[in-house]
């Protein structure tokens, strides 16, 4: 089978292109590329593609990268092809911002690279990794230290942004490229910073891969075939995390929750995978943490003990464990944050109390609405999403409010006073919760109600009682005060 078929053959296995398709493809100049570009536009009369050329030209190589773009869009106008060239000054933007060079080179390419998609209407964007270049990443990845993710190595399709970036060439290895430029004279430029030892890559390259061949002649077939095995499996894995995500993982104002209790019943080899997900969507798909802050958050998600604690992750993302909720929170918005208080003017109406995320409506009722107290005395002390007071007996205004310090409740069924603070201890509510639970408290700055946790003695219904106050509280979700 020629490269060309080859290709063609993984493309339809992938399902990396459909007929039609109006495709970016990333021309270097270099083999790889010139390969890619000539085997696509020898397939595109066949499947309909309307390719468009892009290039960066980084400026690291002063006149040589001009002359690699003057290069490309000289073939493109050969090709009757669009062709779009970015000159980005990637040594002026690394000095001034201390990035990693190669981390930035790539940035900067992939974000023009989703520009010129944009411009054409392009859903795919090409790119000429080949199979060298997997076994490379392969084996940087277990010198530094990676997961079964990482050893997985660059996938073979990628969507990102409305756009699938997508690696045709990922199959077939250098020295058929090299042969197949030399069978069609096609040109090409060459990068000398390719020989270059200071980066890592080179190094693999260069040094570390041939000394390992001398143990094995076949290692990147095998580092490829690992990599080939392991994607499926990550693809498996990762739908199994994103079910048990749906599943146990809660959103909030501050980022995500879930209960201990279902973290406990998530099988091991997913529950490192959770927080990385979790993690992801909290930073924009960021690579926060490695394997040891990973292990760091799981095991802390595991314990008893203490009962709250909080763990940095990033500058910007920290772990909570409050009681029986994990929560992973970004400390750079503080939704509802602060103390409040909201008096009442109208009984007949619907309150609604953002840094409480809830909403109270307040209704008066009659003597035909009396069946509703004595349900409501039948529920004494207990939680209730409602509460029913004499209206006669209440020292109005009333006002919703956080609570402050020396807050004290007088507790129905029970003599004497408890604090607040007291109660919200002993029914385990999160320290980070309590300054936004609400509290129902009337003109002489008596608590008369906590939702979902206690009601006071003040008020009560009795036989004598002509008009009512019911309040009852709504807010999404089930009703708990622990996130």
């Amino acid at each position: 089978m020629n490269l060309v078929s080859k290709v063609e053959q993984t493309i339809e296995e992938e399902n990396l292109m459909q007929p039609g398709d109006v495709i970016v493809v990333a021309v270097s100049g270099g083999p790889d590329s010139a390969a890619l570009l000539h085997i696509l536009f020898a397939l595109s009369g066949k499947w309909r593609w309307q390719l468009v050329v892009a290039h960066v030209d980084h400026m690291f190589r002063g006149e040589e990268s001009r002359q690699d773009a003057q290069f490309v869009k000289a073939w493109a106008r050969r090709l009757g092809l669009p062709c779009e060239v970015a000159h980005i000054d990637l040594p002026f933007y690394i000095e001034e911002s201390g990035a990693n060079p190669q981390a930035a080179a790539r940035d900067k390419r992939y974000a023009f690279l989703h520009e010129v998609a944009a411009k054409y209407g392009a859903g795919r964007i090409a790119l000429a990794h080949h199979a060298d270049d997997q076994a490379e990443t392969v084996l940087m990845r277990m010198i530094r230290g990676t997961g079964p993710s990482g050893l997985a190595g660059i996938p073979i399709r990628l969507p990102e942004k409305n756009v699938e970036r997508i690696r045709p060439l990922l199959r077939i290895y250098k020295s058929e490229i090299l042969q197949y430029c030399q069978t069609h004279s096609l040109a090409y430029r060459l990068d000398r910073t390719n020989l270059e030892r200071k980066y890592f890559r080179n190094q693999v390259r260069l040094d570390i891969l041939p000394q390992l061949a001398r143990y094995n002649p076949r290692l990147p077939e095998a580092l490829n075939r690992l990599a080939e095995s392991l994607r499926a499996e990550d693809a498996f894995m990762e739908t199994e995390t994103r079910r048990w995500f749906d599943r146990a993982v809660r959103a909030r104002p501050y980022g995500y929750a879930l209960s201990r209790d279902g973290f406990l019943g998530i099988p091991l080899a997913l529950q490192r995978r959770l927080i990385k997900l979790i993690l992801s969507y909290l930073s924009g798909g960021m690579d926060l943490v490695d394997f040891r802050k990973l292990e760091q958050i799981r095991i802390a998600s595991l314990q008893k003990e203490p009962a709250n604690l909080a763990l940095p992750v990033c500058g910007f993302i920290e772990f909570r464990r409050e009681y029986g909720s994990l929560q992973f929170r970004r400390t750079d918005t503080q939704t509802g944050s602060g103390p409040f208080d909201k008096l009442i003017t109208d009984y007949n109406q619907s309150c609604s109390l953002p840094h409480a995320e809830a909403e109270f409506r307040l209704f008066e009722r009659g003597d035909d609405f009396f069946s509703a107290s004595e349900r409501a005395r039948e529920r004494g002390g207990a939680p209730a999403r409602t509460a029913v007071f004499d209206w006669e007996r209440l020292a109005l205004p009333l006002r919703f409010r956080s609570r402050k310090p020396g807050d004290r409740l007088d507790p129905l069924g029970l003599n004497g006073s408890k604090k607040v603070k007291d109660i919200f201890i002993d029914a385990k509510i999160p320290p980070s919760r309590r300054e936004r639970i609400p509290l129902l408290v009337d003109a002489e700055n008596r608590v008369l109600w906590i939702p979902g946790l206690r009601r006071s003695r003040h008020a009560l219904i009795t036989g004598e009682t002509r008009m009512l106050l019911e309040v009852s509280v709504w807010f999404p979700g089930p009703f708990e005060w622990e996130q």
